[in-house]
């Protein structure tokens, strides 16, 4: 199947906002880094994709936290 982005890896991941796409890069090292999974610059192929998918998932949970974090704050004014 035809990726439809203009990505030069091949990864059908978009970036809905490009200015993030720093800082989305940089949070994916650090948390990689936390968890122990050595995920470096450029190819990393060579890591079983249960590491990989650890690293997305990881993300997820430490953003949904400061989401819910975030909103109890803001509901406790």
């Amino acid at each position: 199947m035809a990726s439809n982005n203009n990505n030069s890896s091949g990864s059908s991941n978009k970036v809905n906002v490009p200015e993030a796409k720093k800082a989305m890069e940089d949070f994916k090292y650090e948390v990689a880094n936390e968890i122990g999974v050595p995920l470096k610059k450029g190819y990393n192929g060579d890591l079983p994709s249960a590491q990989n998918g650890y690293v997305g998932g990881y993300m997820v949970k430490k953003m949904t936290d400061a989401q819910e974090k975030e909103r109890a704050d803001k509901d406790g004014e």
